[in-house]
């Protein structure tokens, strides 16, 4: 891969116990595969709800960065199970996506039936169920799980070409401390971001 290919990486931050039933703060940043750090774009995405797929599409139409080749998002449930459709990023950005998460699971429909009601959960375990599978894939001495939407056809390739400084992707490392930056200086000022999208 070569060193200027770019990625926007993209992960949240809300702390548990404070922000239920807000927001939780997003944010991407474009990471270059030589660990350039190029641009950062924020947004929310509400604790609990179901428009995370829509902010992230909206993250990436903001930038307007047609030379962002890959977008890697960290895990695929977050904000308390704020569902993200991989395929319809994938789609409507016209950008290969993966889905990134470190740990070991045996699937969110359990959880989801535990935490929602009937209807609310079924909403979320039918989209849940129509993202790609997780495969494998290992970095150094570390596994990670590996979900992806469209054309990515060396997927271990791509992700260690990304993971130059640690075993995690360069762009998704970035952007946690981005939201959590952002995260903590929303809850220290009582501010709110919502980018260009009314929440």
């Amino acid at each position: 891969m070569k060193p200027g290919t770019r990625a926007l990486g993209i992960a949240e931050s809300y702390r548990s116990g404070t922000d239920e039933g807000g927001q939780s703060t997003l944010a991407g940043s474009i990471v270059s595969a030589n660990g350039i750090v190029d641009q950062f774009v924020f947004s929310s995405c509400t604790v609990g709800g179901t428009d995370a797929t829509d902010a992230i599409i909206e993250m990436v139409e903001r930038l307007a960065r047609p030379d962002i080749q890959y977008i890697f998002i960290a895990g695929i449930a977050p904000a308390w199970f704020n569902i993200i459709d991989i395929r319809q990023v994938a789609d409507v950005t016209e950008r290969p996506t993966l889905s990134v998460s470190f740990e070991e699971s045996d699937g969110l429909e359990p959880a989801l039936r535990r935490e929602f009601s009937a209807a609310a959960a079924e909403g979320r375990i039918k989209t849940y169920h129509k993202q790609p599978a997780r495969r494998p894939v290992v970095v150094g001495d570390e596994t990670l799980f590996v979900r992806t939407a469209g054309d990515v056809p060396a997927v271990d390739s791509v992700v260690r070409a990304f993971c130059s400084e640690s075993t995690r992707p360069e762009p998704l490392r970035i952007a946690q401390l981005a939201a959590r930056g952002v995260a903590e200086w929303r809850r220290e000022t009582n501010q709110s971001y919502t980018g260009r999208r009314n929440n």
